[in-house]
């Protein structure tokens, strides 16, 4: 498996972009988690995520709402048209 990159933007499956702030540790199990943040206005104000680096870069099985047609939860993003790492 990979590891996330920081400071990077990530697409999700259903097609949303994400910017991952840093990875922190459980501290319980010591696993890597990924902070990242939305790169889009939510409703609920909900923007700060964080979820198991091992999720974050999973494969995934085919799903009706992959509209990305994407093989993993999040693709890192190579081609910005917006820089939102600035």
């Amino acid at each position: 498996m990979n590891e996330v990159k920081i400071g990077r933007v990530y697409r999700h499956f259903k097609g949303n972009y994400y910017f991952v702030e840093n990875v922190a540790y459980d501290s319980e199990t010591k696993e890597r988690m990924v902070i990242y943040k939305t790169l889009y206005p939510r409703d609920d104000g909900r923007s700060l995520w964080i979820r198991p680096e091992k999720m974050f870069l999973e494969e995934i099985v085919e799903r009706p709402d992959n509209i990305t047609g994407q093989k993993t939860r999040f693709t890192l993003v190579t081609n910005l048209e917006i820089d939102y790492t600035k």
